[in-house]
């Protein structure tokens, strides 16, 4: 074995609200930092804005660091896919609430986002000013990027 848990994570869920702003940005960046890696990534919204595209200070944000989320639509979570995740990253702990509820028996798998790194949460940036938005995006990037060593 190489250090990581090679293994182990092949589907990765990504939990937010309405599935537009938080989940998506992290989505978009894990698939990048993993795009050489057998593992796919997704995410969904407790709330979500079903069938909606990514908000707009969040598109921007992404469009000007090269990701294309062009095709991102929002979509509800469900107990199937949580089960069949093998990885449930949520946003703040009352999503990792909400979700243990919808499938208790994958709380095992649930984790905080910023689970590695020196915050707890991310705060919802939606209807906000897009420094808020910047402000969001600087902590998801640093969330993905700790849990990188894990997979």
């Amino acid at each position: 074995m190489t250090g990581r848990w090679v293994d182990v994570f092949k589907k990765i869920l990504i939990i937010c609200v309405g599935n537009i702003c938080r989940s998506p940005t992290a989505e978009y960046l894990l698939r990048r930092q993993l795009a050489d890696r057998d593992i796919q990534v997704g995410s969904a919204g407790l709330g979500a804005l079903v069938g909606h595209p990514v908000e707009g200070h969040a598109m921007a944000i992404l469009k000007e660091r090269g990701i294309d989320a062009s095709g991102h639509r929002a979509r509800q979570v469900d107990a199937v896919m949580l089960r069949e995740a093998d990885l449930v990253l949520g946003m703040e702990r009352r999503h990792l609430a909400a979700t243990a509820r919808l499938a208790p028996e994958a709380s095992g798998k649930m984790f905080l986002l910023g689970k590695w790194s020196d915050f707890e949460s991310v705060p919802d940036p939606y209807r906000q000013p897009r420094r808020v938005f910047e402000n969001v995006f600087g902590l998801i990037e640093r969330g993905v990027d700790s849990w990188l060593r894990y997979l």
